[in-house]
């Protein structure tokens, strides 16, 4: 859960049709190249030296007040749009398509580490990885990772980005399947490349956390090997946390936090087949806000203006009522939702700030003590900091985890 808002920028045009960026920043798309399994790709332009550190300095103190100092890029980085198919598990796996983003260093090694990143929420279709120029997270990992010699990749997932599908946010089995179909769709383009990776990471921030635990989840399922993960202020247990944000406000609390449960509520009414609950859940006052949110029909600050100042607030008394009993299908769905509740095989470090607004310390610290108890492997939290919030916690990972994978990596 990631929590930016949004920022004023041009619109993302749909599929064949060029991006349109900043003067100074990526070139015009190509045309796309089709590759096995309906998968295309498209050059969207490349990051050169001078970019990828600005967004390690200047870029980074507009997006957060942090005193953390990362390497200078090593090298440029060609991005590329990728579309590719899939399924939602929810729907009886019905087929759908989905984008994302493939991120190359201009000299990468004979078999260069891979980071599959999963991005935190944001409040329009657009504001996603195969866009980079929109998501500040995006462009920090690329700096951090890319500019060192990984390929990045990163799945918008369905519902952001080139899907027509609605916003799947937060839906357990879509969105470890959409990470899934990415990554295979990811190396179906660098083998047109010529580009063969090596080890696999994985990361991510807030919604992104759930993201890639849960995609970690499925890989181990299919046996396939991941060198770590890490996450960054992660929501482990889903209805914990929006539970913790109904029952026990707290003074750190943001209002962003109403529009996230807002969007929970409409994607899992929409992915779950819970019909009418929006209406059973939100007040009357602010649920054609709700919808147009949810839709992309209204920016967040527009529904911010509507929208009251906690969770608590949007929703009927009645259903907090079942929420703190769990007495209705959506909560039951939401505890049915945690994201590390098996045993890991693979190491992995959870990533935690003292003032984070959206995730308490103890919410992003739960697999430890789990995985020891289960015989996982291990998993370790790291503290961010007494003065770490929710993006304080992101811009302090992003830097510890260069040093961590970076041990990690077999020799390139």
């Amino acid at each position: 859960m990631m929590y930016l808002l949004p920022m004023r920028c041009l619109p993302l045009f749909a599929i064949g049709v060029l991006f349109l960026y900043p003067p100074g920043s990526l070139r015009a798309a190509t045309a796309e190249t089709a590759v096995a399994g309906g998968v295309t790709y498209q050059a969207i332009g490349t990051y050169d030296l001078d970019r990828l550190n600005a967004i390690l300095t200047t870029e980074l103190g507009e997006f957060t007040k942090t005193s953390v100092t990362y390497p200078p890029a090593k090298m440029a980085v060609r991005l590329y749009r990728v579309t590719y198919p899939t399924v939602i598990p929810e729907k009886n796996n019905r087929p759908v398509r989905a984008s994302g983003l493939v991120a190359i260093p201009e000299h990468p090694s004979a078999r260069p580490p891979m980071l599959s990143y999963q991005h935190g929420t944001v409040f329009s279709r657009d504001e996603v990885p195969s866009a980079p120029d929109k998501s500040m997270e995006t462009r920090l990992m690329l700096a951090c990772f890319a500019a060192q010699g990984y390929v990045v990749i990163a799945a918008d997932y369905i519902g952001k980005g080139a899907s027509a599908e609605p916003d799947s946010y937060l839906v357990k089995a879509t969105t470890a399947q959409a990470c899934f179909d990415m990554l295979l769709a990811a190396r179906a383009v660098l083998a047109d490349l010529q580009v063969k990776p090596g080890d696999l990471f994985l990361a991510g921030w807030s919604q992104g956390s759930f993201s890639t635990q849960i995609f970690l989840n499925r890989l181990e399922s299919v046996g396939e090997p991941v060198k770590a993960a890490a996450v960054a202020s992660a929501p482990n247990d889903l209805y914990l946390c929006v539970t913790r944000w109904i029952q026990v406000p707290s003074e750190l609390d943001v209002q962003w936090l109403v529009g996230t449960t807002a969007l929970l509520i409409h994607s899992y009414a929409e992915y779950h087949g819970l019909p009418g609950l929006a209406d059973a859940a939100i007040r009357p006052a602010y649920r054609q806000t709700a919808r147009d949110l949810y839709e992309n029909k209204t920016t967040w600050e527009q529904a911010a203006k509507v929208f009251p100042a906690t969770a608590k607030e949007l929703l009927e008394d009645s259903f907090v009522r079942e929420g703190a009993l769990a007495d209705n299908r959506f909560f039951q769905e939401l505890q049915n939702a945690k994201a590390y509740n098996w045993q890991f095989q693979t190491p992995t470090r959870l990533y935690y700030g003292k003032i984070d607004e959206v995730v308490t310390p103890f919410m992003a610290t739960l697999p430890v003590e789990y995985q020891k108890t289960i015989g996982g492997a291990p998993c370790e939290a790291v503290f961010a900091g007494e003065k770490a919030n929710h993006r304080g916690t992101f811009a302090f990972a992003a830097k510890d985890l260069q040093t961590w994978f970076g041990e990690m990596s077999s020799p390139r």
